[in-house]
């Protein structure tokens, strides 16, 4: 750990910044600064510690709130003058009870058109990933009316009752063979499946782990 610590180029304050991000939607959820102490007690602890510039003093994530954040992974930018930290988050990461912080848009940025849809990324699975990080915030914040905050609240037999209904949905239009009627029952099951990979705490990225290594295997001489 000792090494670690000298690699990373605390500022003239003796802070670091510290990006956090949910180890699951790779959503952006906050923003704070650690230094020396802060930094091993996260590491001993597994969970964040943050130093507060405002208070002057250390801070335990959720000691109050109880919205703790159980760490994934640290990793320090090429730089080493910035932290990344995966955590599990363990409800709202904002003061303001959202799921992020980063909540406010800001106006007038131009995406790329992608299918005729005005989109933030030329990547054609960007949607795949808005859809993951909206599906981890239904599922900290539970807003009233929502219907994935109706799903989780029913919880998994719901929602795997669900997934076996799009799932025959999807049988049925192919084989009437009406792509219209595909393309919809297609994108129901992969939302449904998307919300219970989040109520059971999978990412798509250990979905893509697994298909690859399904495919370097299916390579392999036999």
């Amino acid at each position: 750990m000792s090494a670690s610590v000298n690699s990373i180029k605390w500022n003239e304050a003796g802070l670091v910044p510290a990006i956090v991000q949910d180890a699951i939607s790779k959503e952006v959820l906050m923003m704070a600064y650690m230094n020396e102490e802060s930094y091993t007690r996260s590491i001993e602890t597994g969970e964040t510690w943050f130093w507060s510039r405002s208070r002057g003093e250390l801070w335990h994530k959720g000691a109050t709130s109880g919205n703790t954040q159980r760490i994934v992974s640290m990793h320090y930018d090429c730089d080493g003058d910035t932290l990344l930290v995966r955590v599990d988050q363990n409800g709202p990461a904002c003061h303001n009870g959202t799921y992020s912080c980063f909540t406010n848009a800001v106006e007038g940025v131009k995406g790329a058109a992608v299918g005729g849809e005005l989109l933030q990324t030329s990547d054609r699975f960007a949607m795949l990933n808005q859809l993951e990080a909206t599906i981890a915030q239904r599922y900290i914040e539970r807003p009233e009316g929502a219907y994935t905050t109706y799903l989780f609240e029913k919880g998994v037999d719901k929602i795997l009752k669900k997934v076996g209904e799009e799932s025959a949905e999807v049988i049925i239009a192919a084989k009437n063979k009406d792509n219209d009627e595909l393309r919809c029952e297609a994108s129901d099951l992969i939302f449904h499946l998307m919300v219970l990979l989040r109520e059971r705490g999978l990412s798509l990225d250990e979905i893509m782990v697994e298909l690859n290594r399904r495919h370097n295997k299916s390579k392999q001489p036999s």
